[in-house]
């Protein structure tokens, strides 16, 4: 599994995908600091309310795996390469669960990495220019790092929502990405839909499982073309 796993990695448009994610990066680490300073200073009154808000803003690399799901599935299908890799002498149940090992990986590492990145920014920009009231406790820190890992889960789970109908099925590109965009900013709106965001989230979550269930078991009988 991991040698397919690593030959997705090799198909891939390496430069594309590095910078892709770095430029996540370095949006999502001042992400926080602009928030609290420019739109609502209420995520400043402690580190808590921060930390609360960095998890909704991570939500941005859903995104990013609707970006993956484009280049691993839907334009090998466009490109007919899809067929060289059902040659392989492997199931394509196989094929697939490697082709999502893949893509939950890259969003995991990507989306746990930028939680690091974003939290040690946050915290040395507020030392320099406090934004943030007090300092973080040993319960902050153990909060976040137990947000980082459980936030990363989820924001990888979620980015699967499209994978199943346009993504395999129907093979869309832009309806992929504006599925993305929704899922990723649904949570936001909670208030106008009277209901809780974390409900919302685990709804996301529940679609996105559904996605990866239907995406492998059906990938015995889904044409190449």
């Amino acid at each position: 599994m991991f040698k397919l796993m690593r030959l997705e990695w090799k198909k891939l448009k390496r430069l594309s995908v590095i910078s892709e994610v770095i430029i996540y990066w370095l949006i999502l680490m001042f992400m926080p600091v602009f928030f609290i300073k420019m739109v609502m200073p209420d995520f400043g009154q402690n580190y808590a309310a921060a930390i609360e808000l960095n998890s909704f803003t991570q939500m941005g690399f859903i995104l990013f795996g609707g970006s993956l799901i484009n280049q691993v599935f839907i334009e090998e299908y466009k490109n007919k390469t899809i067929s060289l890799s059902f040659g392989y002498p492997i199931s394509r149940k196989k094929l697939f669960t490697a082709k999502v090992l893949f893509i939950s990986l890259s969003v995991f590492l990507a989306t746990f990495l930028s939680f690091i990145f974003t939290g040690l920014t946050t915290y040395l920009l507020d030392q320099v220019f406090p934004i943030i009231n007090g300092q973080p406790t040993n319960s902050d820190i153990i909060a976040y790092f137990y947000s980082t890992i459980t936030r990363s889960f989820i924001i990888t789970l979620i980015s699967f929502i499209p994978l199943f109908l346009f993504g395999i099925l129907k093979r869309l590109t832009v309806p992929t990405v504006v599925c993305s965009i929704a899922t990723m900013q649904l949570p936001n709106f909670s208030s106008f839909l009277h209901l809780e965001p974390n409900f919302i989230i685990l709804v996301l979550c529940i679609l996105g499982a559904l996605s990866i269930s239907l995406s492998i078991k059906t990938a015995e009988s889904v044409g190449e073309i």
